[in-house]
């Protein structure tokens, strides 16, 4: 096992096959320091020029800026890829949020898509106080009857995907059957995140942490923070998937993403029922019936291009 750490030179918006940042091994292991999805670091200090992704011929939208990618030389089209995360730690002391306009669960926009003929809601920006001691959130609320708040943090990745499938380059504000934006609350320290290889190499790449987020990331972001993400990576050969699986202490998960939300959560269902099926040995309407019983799903979010939903069957029920 071989460790790599990652100093970013390019920070990119789009999930696809780019020059890799580092080529590693099945088993090695990879550490980066990660900027927030706005492109701030730890010290508040913006994205410089030379560090955006290039494009000549277009503008990218400069949202959740990844490091990457990663070149796993063993990755083969048709393998898994393990990641397991084995650590996010938040360096800085703050995180942003904000509602924006032409984006959010209330707006349904985004820039080029406007549905509304009232004026957008306003941007607000909203700046929370992170208490690395004690793991916690503050927030002052100056016009609420509640003047200030804590809230406990679980950091997860936001943004972690691998190439998508054919020959497609997807912006990393977008989830699809490569990971990417699914802002799964699920993809934190201490769970296994399991990806298709589409293309070979894989060309894994991930940031936009987030120190804290609800259901469905409703106004469009979260506790939006920067950390040191340390990853270990691994080929899985034989076994295959069509979506992201998720494996944590107490559950295995899938993450299904598109629109609308209803066909979130079927394909995140039947994926889940085949993992079910094909590798804990259930017959299809036995594994269907516990289930539909047991089973529980989360929202990743209602607010980017596809939709994602998290499907989850408990580890206690399985053989």
């Amino acid at each position: 096992m071989t460790i790599h750490r990652i100093e970013p030179s390019v920070y990119y918006y789009t999930f696809g096959p780019h020059e890799p940042a580092v080529r590693i091994h099945s088993g090695d292991t990879v550490i980066a320091e990660t900027r927030d999805a706005l492109g701030y670091d730890t010290k508040r200090d913006p994205m410089p020029e030379d560090m955006k992704q290039p494009a000549e011929d277009t503008s990218l939208r400069e949202s959740n800026p990844v490091v990457g990618p990663v070149y796993v030389e063993e990755a083969k089209e048709g393998d898994l890829l393990a990641v397991h995360i084995r650590r996010i730690r938040l360096n800085r002391d703050f995180a942003i949020s904000k509602q924006g306009a032409h984006f959010g669960s209330l707006s349904g926009e985004w820039p080029g898509h406007m549905l509304l003929y009232n004026d957008p809601i306003p941007t607000i920006w909203t700046e929370w106080k992170i208490d690395l001691d004690r793991n916690m959130g503050l927030l002052e609320l100056p016009n609420s009857r509640l003047k200030h708040v804590e809230i406990p943090l679980h950091p997860f990745l936001g943004s972690i995907g691998v190439a998508p499938r054919f020959g497609r380059i997807e912006t990393t504000l977008t989830p699809g059957e490569y990971g990417g934006n699914m802002d799964c609350v699920d993809t934190g320290e201490g769970t296994t995140l399991y990806l298709p290889v589409w293309v070979d190499g894989g060309y894994l790449s991930f940031g936009d942490v987030h120190a804290a987020q609800g259901d469905g990331e409703l106004n469009g972001t979260a506790l939006e923070v920067t950390a040191e993400v340390t990853l270990d990576i691994e080929v899985l050969k034989g076994r295959t998937a069509q979506w992201p699986r998720i494996e944590s202490d107490t559950h295995i998960m899938v993450a299904g993403s598109t629109r609308p939300l209803m066909n979130c959560v079927r394909l995140a269902q039947i994926e889940l029922l085949n993992w079910l099926v094909d590798e804990y040995g259930f017959q299809r309407e036995e594994a269907w019936q516990l289930n539909a019983q047991v089973g529980t799903m989360r929202i990743g979010n209602v607010v980017d291009p596809c939709y994602t939903v998290v499907a989850k069957c408990p580890k206690r029920y399985l053989p």
